[in-house]
C-alpha cells in the first residue's frame, strides 16, 4: 500500500509570507537612509580623528627626538595616538546610534578587560617597565651594560623588550619587566673606567724598580688618562712571586679598555726582560722523606719536615735489622 503524499497539504503547512521578508528589508533599508546623515558626520568626525591622532603622533615624536629621547617619544606617541582613536570611534558610535552611551560601553567592557588584563599580564607588564624605563633613563641607547649575563651595547629600547648586540655580534632581546626588577650594570654610565692587571716579580727581584718601570709605562700610554693617577700598589706575597697590581684609568667603551689592556702588559712583558727581571712560573717544591733511614746524620739539622730529636740520631733501619741478626 502506497501512501499518496497530498501537495496542497504541505503546502499550507509552510507558510511563505514574502510580504513580510520584503517589508522588512524595506524598512532596514528606510532606517540605513534615515541614519545617513549620522554615518556619514560619524565618518568625517572619526577620519579628523585620525587625522588628529596622527598628528600628535608626529609631533610628540618630533618633541622627544630634539631632546635625544626618540625611543619615548616613539612610545608616548603610539600611546596618544591610539587613546584618540579610541575616543573618535566612541564619539562616531554615540553620532550614529544616539541612544549608545560612552559610559555604559566602557561599563560593559570593565568585567572583560579583567579576563584581558591576566590574559595579557606580561604583555603589559614588559610595557609598563619599558615606559619607565624611557621616563627614568637609567640607561640610554648606544650605552655599554651588563644584565642578566649578557654583556654588550643598547641598541633599541622598544615596549616589549630591549635590544641588546653583544661585543660577540649576537643581538639579545630582553624583556623589560625583567630589566626593571633586577640588577643592571651600565659600564658607560660614566666617561672614565677604572682598569687593573697583577704581575708577579720573582723574590730576589728588585721590588723598587720593578715598581718604577710599571708606573713610566702606565705614564707613557697615551690612552690612559692622566687624572685619577694610575697606580702601582705591592699587593701579594704570593707562593711563588711578589704581585704588583697596576691601576689606570680610561674611557669606559669596551673597546678602549681592550686596547690599552693589551698594550699596557705587552710594554710591561718586553720592559721585564730588558731589565732581566723575572716573572717566574707558579713553582712547587716537593719534599720526599724516607723517614726509615738516617740519611743526613744528626736529625736536629735535619732540613725543613723532619722531626728534631732531643738528642743523639737514629740508626737506619738496615744497620737496626744487622744489629738483631747478630
Amino acid at each position: 500500500m502506497t501512501d499518496k503524499i497530498n501537495v496542497d497539504e504541505i503546502t499550507e503547512k509552510i507558510d511563505i509570507d514574502l510580504g513580510l521578508a520584503v517589508e522588512r528589508v524595506d524598512s532596514w533599508i528606510d532606517g540605513a537612509i534615515k541614519l545617513l546623515p549620522n554615518i556619514i558626520s560619524a565618518l568625517i568626525i572619526f577620519i579628523i580623528f585620525i587625522f588628529i591622532a596622527k598628528l600628535i603622533n608626529f609631533l610628540v615624536r618630533k618633541y622627544f627626538s630634539r631632546k635625544d629621547k626618540s625611543n619615548l617619544g616613539e612610545v608616548l606617541g603610539g600611546f596618544v595616538k591610539w587613546a584618540i582613536f579610541v575616543l573618535g570611534f566612541l564619539l562616531s558610535a554615540t553620532i550614529v546610534t544616539p541612544s549608545l552611551k560612552p559610559g555604559d560601553l566602557i561599563a560593559g567592557l570593565g568585567v572583560s578587560s579583567v579576563a584581558i588584563g591576566f590574559a595579557f599580564k606580561d604583555i603589559l607588564q614588559n610595557w609598563l617597565a619599558g615606559l619607565l624605563i624611557l621616563f627614568r633613563q637609567p640607561f640610554q641607547v648606544n650605552d655599554q651594560v651588563e644584565v642578566s649575563g649578557y654583556e654588550g651595547t643598547v641598541k633599541k629600547i622598544e615596549t616589549r623588550a630591549t635590544l641588546i648586540k653583544t661585543f660577540d655580534g649576537d643581538r639579545v632581546v630582553i624583556p623589560n619587566s625583567q630589566i626593571y626588577t633586577n640588577a643592571i650594570k651600565v659600564k658607560t654610565a660614566y666617561r672614565f673606567r677604572r682598569s687593573e692587571y697583577d704581575i708577579g716579580i720573582g723574590y730576589g727581584d728588585d721590588l723598587q724598580k720593578a715598581s718604577k718601570i710599571i708606573s713610566s709605562i702606565l705614564d707613557k700610554v697615551v690612552d690612559i688618562v692622566k687624572e685619577p693617577v694610575p697606580e702601582v700598589l705591592v699587593w701579594d706575597l704570593a707562593a711563588s712571586w711578589v704581585t704588583i697590581r697596576a691601576r689606570w684609568w680610561t674611557n669606559s667603551k669596551k673597546t678602549n679598555l681592550a686596547k690599552v689592556r693589551s698594550e699596557v702588559i705587552t710594554k710591561i712583558k718586553l720592559a721585564f726582560d730588558d731589565a732581566k727581571i723575572d716573572m717566574p712560573y707558579d713553582t712547587k717544591v716537593h719534599l720526599f722523606h724516607d723517614q726509615t733511614e738516617d740519611l743526613d746524620g744528626d736529625r736536629s739539622a735535619q732540613r725543613e719536615g723532619w722531626p728534631a730529636l732531643d738528642k743523639g740520631s737514629t740508626k737506619p733501619r738496615w744497620q737496626a735489622e744487622k744489629d738483631l741478626d747478630k
